[in-house]
């Protein structure tokens, strides 16, 4: 019934685009920003992204008059800041403290980091190669792992210390930008 070869083969595709362990400094440094992260939240509507992508998301693209390639050029554009403002130093995404501590959890986590426009175009991929139970499958194994790591994103950060906090920050985030970029030359060709 079940292909555990093809689960195995979606699950490790869909971690390695997701990336979640390259997005803890990011984690660590919004929690700082906006004091807690609600880790429940951000995996449940980044989940509800991806099963909606799965299953509809060229038709509402389509329905937008929306390609792939432009929806993933916008999600590169909004990384690539995001990866600006942790090698700089600076805050680029302005918000009220209360508004930010409510839509931190959804907006830049769920939305784009976690199911985001590389998440989505390689939902639509892996379609035309794996079945559906398996892409589902693959889907929910890699939420449990975000969710695990959403929820030790504070005793990550204790453990690494603010010195070495500081360290991944900057290596993320240049590493961020190289994916956004990468995502940006991509896209174009789509």
């Amino acid at each position: 019934m079940f292909n555990f070869k093809e689960i195995l083969s979606v699950s490790l595709i869909l971690f390695s685009v997701i990336d979640i362990i390259g997005n803890v400094p990011i984690i660590i440094d919004l929690r700082k920003k906006t004091g807690k992260i609600y880790s429940g939240k951000a995996t449940i509507v980044a989940g509800f992204i991806m099963i909606l992508f799965l299953y509809l998301g060229e038709n509402i693209l389509g329905l937008l008059g929306i390609d792939i390639g432009s929806f993933a050029i916008a999600g590169a554009l909004i990384m690539f800041l995001i990866g600006m403002e942790m090698v700089l130093g600076i805050e680029l995404f302005k918000t009220d403290q209360e508004e930010s501590m409510n839509t931190a959890s959804i907006v830049p986590i769920a939305f784009p980091l976690i199911a985001g426009p590389g998440t989505m175009t390689s939902l639509i991929s892996l379609r035309a190669a794996y079945t559906l139970p398996s892409i589902l499958i693959g889907v929910i194994i890699n939420l449990i792992l975000i969710y695990i790591v959403l929820k030790s994103s504070g005793w990550l950060e204790r453990k690494i210390g603010k010195a070495g906090f500081n360290i991944l920050r900057k290596v993320f985030g240049i590493i961020l930008l190289s994916i956004a970029i990468k995502l940006f030359k991509t896209s174009i060709f789509l």
